[in-house]
């Protein structure tokens, strides 16, 4: 992972600048890479269609792209329109010989209009080109001809030829759901091999009304080659790269750029920041599978019920009690990096009350029984995590690590204190007090102020800085789930 990542597009020209290596270098720049580019073919096209391709000879290609690995480190590679098999064949032999760390495959194959771009020798050549990708990234019509199956006529379909692909290649395939009806527009990442915290990563989103989509998969792919470069992680690169390109649909219309199918707007996020609740919304993505993984485990399942075995609760308290230890610590630090005094105010009481409140309980309860104090694995983990956040002294970051703590508890408390008033809150469980605490209302309102202060954070932060605070977010959501699942372990 680097801060700026050199990516290589290796792709067809397209002089209007709306696809190709055009689109590539300039979504490179707004994922914050650095672009190079070596071009495999020639294009005469503009807005309103293609008129004529050259490709040049493949060992000039060849040439291109010993140049460029023999002097510069390339972090990743964005392959698109390749033309034949002679110039795959040379992309595949260059592959095999520099290997660079990530290889997004995004099979040029069949135009938007539903012309075959490539023919059956091209084909059979792209097919061995496959397993040396990282990311495959075809469209509806390319994922069909590569499983071998006619074209998916839903969803459901896409991803199960989106699964058999993964499984023949190995690689990780994004399946896409542009081309089909409906008003929304899902993308998935699906994985065989365990490369994915679950086989298949699915976000949606609302479908763009416009029709200025030239060049988005060029722009997707080579995005998700620079994110996949900066953040090392295939889930986070798409929750990163999905809004920004749904932006760029959404913001197309202000270039004015030809009369045909106009291209997007890469850069619309530099002209003006998310809007209000856009990055928490961002983050709620983020944090969904993360909740669900913790309403399904045993501790909680177990806890919600009064069922589960005391000596674990009491594991989970006295790990808590060395966890707010640390929390409060960066709970200060925020208070002393943030911008504002309302926003300082904010992080020094919730510090204070992280102290003299919510550990009450803890001492309340464990006071009475035998317990050791000795700090876990996952906890040592968790605060080691939290203490590194702020230490590049970004705001934001120490924020966002900080937001799960109070995100997940409370959504989490919310669903467990409202299953205990649904049994009829028996007097006799003997965790009421537990559930009571994390559905108060005050803690809900302290969970609203900390989203608000975390989007702010987010709209005013860098593109780097809220890929960043994504991560420490991402990082601390998982945390949240050990931390609950470590009781069962130890016991």
């Amino acid at each position: 992972m680097t801060d700026t990542p050199r990516v290589l597009s290796i792709a067809g020209s397209d002089p209007s600048g709306g696809a190709g290596i055009q689109a590539d270098l300039k979504s490179i720049a707004a994922m914050g890479g650095y672009g190079m580019a070596a071009i495999t073919a020639l294009t005469v096209q503009n807005t309103l269609g293609v008129q004529a391709v050259h490709v040049p000879p493949a060992a000039f290609l060849r040439q291109q792209l010993d140049a460029i690995s023999d002097d510069i480190t390339i972090d990743a590679v964005k392959i698109g329109m390749l033309g034949n098999a002679e110039v795959i064949d040379a992309v595949r032999s260059w592959l095999e010989k520099v290997r660079p760390a990530v290889v997004v495959l995004d099979p040029v194959m069949v135009a938007t209009s539903g012309d075959r771009l490539l023919q059956e020798p091209a084909e059979t050549a792209m097919r061995a080109l496959l397993p040396l990708a990282d990311l495959i990234t075809p469209n509806l019509a390319e994922l069909a001809i590569l499983a071998g199956e006619p074209q998916a006529r839903d969803w459901a379909e896409a991803l199960e030829q989106g699964k058999r692909l993964a499984a023949a290649t190995g690689a990780t395939v994004l399946v896409k759901g542009g081309h089909l009806d409906g008003d929304t527009c899902p993308d998935a990442l699906v994985n065989a091999g365990g490369l994915l915290s679950r086989p298949v990563v699915e976000v949606t989103g609302d479908r763009i009304a416009t029709r200025n989509s030239h060049g988005t998969g060029c722009s997707l792919s080579s995005a998700m080659a620079t994110a996949q470069a900066r953040l090392g992680d295939w889930e986070a690169s798409l929750l990163l790269v999905k809004p920004w390109l749904a932006g760029a649909l959404r913001a197309s219309g202000q270039l004015g750029v030809g009369g045909g199918n106009g291209p997007v707007h890469h850069f619309h996020h530099v002209q003006q920041p998310p809007a209000a609740g856009e990055f928490a919304a961002l983050l709620q993505r983020t944090a969904a599978p993360y909740l669900e993984a913790i309403y399904g485990l045993e501790f909680i399942r177990d806890l919600t019920a009064g069922s589960l075995a005391e000596e674990q609760f009491a594991y989970y308290l006295a790990q808590d009690a060395i966890y707010l230890n640390g929390y409060s610590r960066v709970l200060a630090r925020a208070s002393a990096l943030a911008p504002t005094e309302a926003a300082q105010l904010f992080w020094a009481r919730s510090a204070q009350q992280c102290l003299d409140v919510e550990s009450e309980l803890h001492r309340n309860w464990l006071s009475t029984r035998t317990v050791e104090h000795v700090l876990g694995p996952v906890t040592k983990s968790y605060v080691d995590h939290l203490l590194a956040a702020p230490a590049s002294g970004s705001y934001g970051v120490a924020v966002a690590a900080l937001l799960p703590c109070f995100w997940l508890y409370a959504e989490a408390g919310k669903a467990l204190h409202a299953r205990f008033l649904a049994a009829g809150a028996p007097a006799e469980h003997p965790y009421a007090e537990w559930l009571r605490t994390y559905a108060d209302e005050d803690f809900a309102q302290a969970t609203r102020d900390a989203i608000a202060l975390v989007d702010d954070a987010g709209r005013k932060a860098s593109g780097d800085e809220r890929a960043a605070m994504v991560q420490a977010f991402k990082h601390s959501s998982r945390f949240e789930v050990e931390f609950f699942d470590a009781p069962r372990l130890h016991a």
